[in-house]
């Protein structure tokens, strides 16, 4: 399910649904906030007639829609309102209709996957919450199939059929099973809420998808139409070229660039070297696998010192940087350069062949994209050092295990990397010289314009005025942020052949959805970030300069201003918590959570209006696929349940490990 909107509740009849711009983009003057607070629109009609009702004329609308590509979370959202009001019924049934829809749109797509190429997600809220004899381990739950409720006769059926099983209360894990290539759809069960988080991404990257809404999300003995659950698992198997377009291939792609044989090809060592250590592994050509055996998290542990003893100290630097580069991360920056590549040469990577045709890119080409990530990777050492954050992916940041003099120095090394994959001797003749000049061209200028940004961030941060104009603000996201995602389209493209008519319109793509990005980020930071072990208001804690602090200055009284600014000096008296605490009432108090999500949407039409004007329609496309997967809102900007920090999902009889 897509993010939804509360905006205009229909389209007059004449309109198309996937015409005109998108309903997120806020009206100045309007409250944007209408589009995060959905609780209203989840509810879920009533009886199960009306329900079974509902379900039949979802899957006529359905069966009308084109299917050659995946619906944006727009267009489902105003097909699903135009239903809605077609039918004389209350805008509250959106998030539920929204499920239905998509879930018929794909449904053929799904029959044409085998059952053991199938992912099948139950939540746990379908126990019984009082005497379920379930064990929990770092594997997740194991049911006693005990007969109490469906959980054990849902998966019994789809384990039968050779479905690969998913018990978790959310499934941030679900997008890196399928990039990992173990399955080509998902069904589930779900409440409206995680289906609204969990299933967009899934739906947007073209991988067929269905699930059945549980009854309520109350999260305690919730219930579901279980005929419903049993006929969506025994979907029959129909052979059968796929519809749909789909961005998986490219995905796939970007990821199997880190993978063993193929990253050795890539970039190859230069020296052999054998780790040490506890359950050390040889860590030579060929062979990536440093730790004896993966975290509890499906992660493989990271180098350590303890492995590096006893092996050549010249090889020490490679055999670190190597192993950051090849872990963690969301492979986004390569896939963007894949992606606008394929574009440019057709698009046929997102088509039915995408694997085969993937399978035929020039190494010239991976090795481009391999490039972005590296500079990214070189950028994320540095960085970790300048804000004293301890965590990166999980684990122990590089100079957390190594020392910042090794630390800085390795990333020293992954930016000669960068540079070394673009050289002519790793391209190779195929690619003549006027191309790799405008690569380097476009790297070099980015990664000044990233130096830039960090330098003025880094120099606000040790000053002693504190003082922040929301444009200065905004002129260091452009810097810091925007570069990279104008790298990895220009060099994708640029590769594809002559890129001149598109550099204007790639740069101000980029700048806009750099900065819509980067302020995205601001609201998260008062959510925390699991993954990166980082807590509520790391921005505030850390000194760092951000857009919610310039207007908070710029919209408060002289007399809050005041303090905060002394909040910010580094004699201020007040522990953490009571730190973030004032500064969030300062804010909510000037608005800058809701200013700041307005500036998101001005700066998203912007990236939309470029799109919009882009003639080859494979770009225009992934243009915006990039629009709405980066673009992706907090759903309550700000608020106090926002700091609450997410519990990981747990995970039962999968039979994978999510890399």
């Amino acid at each position: 399910m897509i993010g939804l909107s509360t905006g205009s509740p229909s389209l007059p009849a004449s309109i198309p649904p996937n015409e005109n711009a998108s309903s997120d983009v806020s009206v100045p003057g309007t409250s944007s906030g209408r589009r995060r607070k959905t609780s209203h629109l989840k509810e879920v009609p009533e009886t199960l007639a009306m329900r079974e009702s509902l379900r039949d004329r979802c899957a006529q609308v359905a069966a009308k829609l084109d299917r050659s590509h995946p619906m944006t979370k727009d267009e489902m959202e105003q097909i699903s309102r135009r239903m809605l009001e077609e039918a004389d019924l209350p805008e509250s049934y959106l998030g539920w209709v929204m499920v239905m829809i998509s879930s018929e749109f794909w449904a053929d797509a799904l029959a044409s996957v085998p059952p053991e190429r199938r992912l099948f997600l139950l939540p746990h809220c379908l126990k019984h919450a009082e005497g379920c004899p379930a064990e929990y381990d770092q594997f997740g739950m194991n049911c006693k199939e005990c007969g109490a409720c469906s959980i054990a006769d849902f998966r019994s059926i789809a384990e039968d059929m050779g479905y690969r099983v998913l018990v978790a209360e959310g499934s941030p894990v679900v997008m890196k099973i399928i990039v990992g290539g173990y399955v080509d759809a998902v069904v589930g069960v779900a409440c409206l809420n995680v289906l609204e988080k969990a299933i967009d991404k899934v739906l947007l990257a073209g991988i067929p998808c269905m699930a059945v809404p549980l009854l309520s999300s109350d999260c305690r003995n919730t219930k579901v139409d279980e005929p419903w659950v049993e006929q969506m698992i025994r979907t029959p198997y129909k052979p059968a070229a796929a519809k749909t377009k789909s961005y998986v291939h490219l995905m796939r792609a970007a990821g199997l660039l880190f993978e063993d044989t193929l990253f050795e090809r890539l970039a190859p060592r230069q020296r052999e070297s054998h780790l040490g250590g506890e359950g050390g592994n040889a860590y030579s050509p060929g062979t990536r696998m440093l730790g004896a055996t993966p975290s509890e998290n499906g992660a493989r542990p990271a180098v350590t010192p303890e492995q590096l003893e006893g092996i050549d100290p010249i090889a020490a630097t490679e055999t670190i940087a190597l192993d950051f580069l090849a872990r963690g991360g969301k492979h986004s920056r390569p896939f963007i350069t894949l992606a606008a590549y394929d574009a440019m040469m057709g698009g046929d990577g997102t088509g039915a062949d995408g694997e085969d045709v993937l399978n035929r890119v020039p190494d010239a080409v991976r090795r481009a994209a391999l490039s972005i990530e590296t500079f990214h990777k070189a950028s994320l050492v540095h960085d970790d050092i300048e804000d004293g954050d301890a965590f990166r992916y999980g684990q122990p940041a590089v100079h957390q295990r190594f020392g910042t003099a090794t630390a800085i120095n390795v990333g020293d090394y992954l930016i000669g990397l960068g540079y070394r994959l673009l050289s002519r001797n790793m391209m190779g003749d195929d690619v003549d010289a006027g191309t790799r000049v405008d690569l380097l061209d476009s790297l070099a200028a980015a990664h000044v314009r990233l130096s830039e940004g960090q330098g003025a961030e880094l120099l606000w941060r040790d000053a002693k005025d504190r003082r922040l104009t929301p444009l200065d603000a905004l002129k260091i996201y452009a810097l810091k942020t925007s570069p990279a995602f104008e790298a990895a389209l220009y060099s994708g493209v640029r590769m594809a052949g002559d890129a001149s008519a598109l550099i204007d319109p790639i740069r101000k793509f980029s700048r806009n959805l750099g900065v819509a990005f980067q302020i995205i980020n601001d609201l998260n930071d008062w959510a925390g970030d699991d993954s990166n072990k980082l807590t509520a208001g790391a921005d505030v804690i850390g000194g760092r300069p951000t857009l919610l602090w310039a207007l908070a200055l710029q919209h408060l009284d002289d007399e809050d201003k005041q303090t905060l600014l002394a909040l910010a000096e580094p004699d201020c008296e007040l522990s953490d918590r009571e730190r973030l605490t004032t500064v969030r009432r300062l804010y909510e108090k000037a608005n800058v959570f809701e200013m700041s999500l307005q500036l998101i949407d001005k700066h998203q039409a912007r990236a939309e209006q470029v799109a919009d004007e882009i003639e080859n329609e494979s770009l225009r496309r992934l243009l915006y696929f990039l629009v709405d997967t980066v673009l992706e809102r907090p759903e309550s900007a700000g608020s106090s349940e926002e700091a609450e920090q997410s519990s990981s999902p747990a995970v039962v009889k999968i039979g994978v490990v999510a890399r």
